[in-house]
């Protein structure tokens, strides 16, 4: 098995949120802004790492039939440390969060990660994977706010791009629901032209 592939594929091949569309609660909600992007991907990442390394540490000592309970405990552990570092010197960005963080408990990727990858295979291809799917959810969250806080407020982790015209009068939809559900179908759609197009330069 090769360790760079497993880390790889997490970016573009099986993406968490554009190739396998999974996390989407806390991707919709929080990519208002790519500072949000950027905390609730290191969160999440971390949480990815952490979780998957002790779950395959411990895949032969779990019993079968207690493994997703064990797993929401490893996961809960590593979430609870999360909050509390990111809550004493990162208060702002932790208010901004909200209550998506406790909420990486009952990510789907991450306990997905942990049945479907780190159960079954060793430690470093477990933490390999981790890191490949964390950068992956974090990749899409920042394509995700840019295109959102752009388009809502003129700006990029709060650097005026647009003027102050356009900052008084954005396209506010951007930053609402709507508009995020609206951008999730054209990035959906992109990479679904870009993956026909390989598919058929590959023939």
């Amino acid at each position: 098995m090769s360790l760079a592939r497993e880390f790889v594929k997490g970016i573009y091949k099986e993406n968490p949120i554009f190739r396998i569309v999974l996390g989407m609660c806390p991707f919709l909600a929080v990519s208002v802004s790519v500072e949000n992007a950027l905390g609730m991907g290191a969160a999440a990442g971390f949480v990815l790492v952490c979780s998957n390394f002790l779950v395959s540490l411990l895949r032969n000592a779990i019993p079968s039939k207690v493994r997703i309970p064990c797993y929401i405990v490893i996961i809960a552990t590593f979430v609870t440390i999360v909050d509390l570092i990111m809550n004493a010197y990162l208060p702002d960005l932790h208010r901004n969060l909200g209550i998506f963080i406790p909420l990486i408990v009952v990510n789907c990727i991450i306990l997905g990660r942990a049945e479907g990858f780190a159960n079954k295979n060793s430690v470093p291809a477990a933490i390999a994977d981790g890191l490949g799917m964390g950068l992956g959810f974090t990749f899409a969250m920042i394509v995700m706010a840019t295109f959102r806080e752009i388009l809502g407020n003129g700006t990029w982790l709060g650097i005026n791009l647009l003027g102050e015209a356009y900052t008084s009068q954005p396209l506010l939809i951007a930053v609402l629901a709507p508009g995020a559900f609206i951008l999730m179908g054209f990035i959906l759609g992109f990479f679904n032209i870009l993956d026909n197009r390989r598919k058929g330069g590959a023939r």
